[in-house]
């Protein structure tokens, strides 16, 4: 499956570094500088570092996501319980709020986030 056909998320649909730096047509040492940036989040799956292919949509990373990444950092999150929260879903949205950024509605995603860490 490629990034493209990433259809709804209930749990991440990880992909290699290499296949996230295709759907953003960047080089890989690119992608590793925004997960060292915190704009992605990488977690290793099967020896390897995967990316959540919802993170990109239509060439770019999903709006929102570095400032979510951010909010739940500072709130004590690891980058393993990031993905979870982002996947979880939340009756409140409705949905997963990886969902919710995909769809434009960040303010609604970062102010749970906000609550979330603490």
């Amino acid at each position: 499956m490629s990034v493209s056909e990433v259809a709804g998320p209930a749990t991440p649909t990880w992909v290699a570094v290499p296949d996230i730096a295709e759907a953003l047509g960047l080089v890989v040492t690119r992608v590793h500088q925004l997960i060292r940036d915190r704009a992605v989040v990488a977690v290793r799956r099967d020896g390897a570092v995967r990316i959540p292919a919802e993170f990109v949509a239509e060439g770019v990373v999903v709006k929102g996501l570095p400032s979510t990444i951010t909010l739940l950092t500072d709130g004590g999150y690891s980058d393993e319980e990031i993905v979870q929260w982002l996947f979880r879903e939340d009756d409140s949205l409705p949905g997963a709020p990886i969902t919710a950024l995909r769809e434009n509605r960040g303010r609604e995603v970062h102010r749970r986030a906000q609550a979330a860490g603490f």
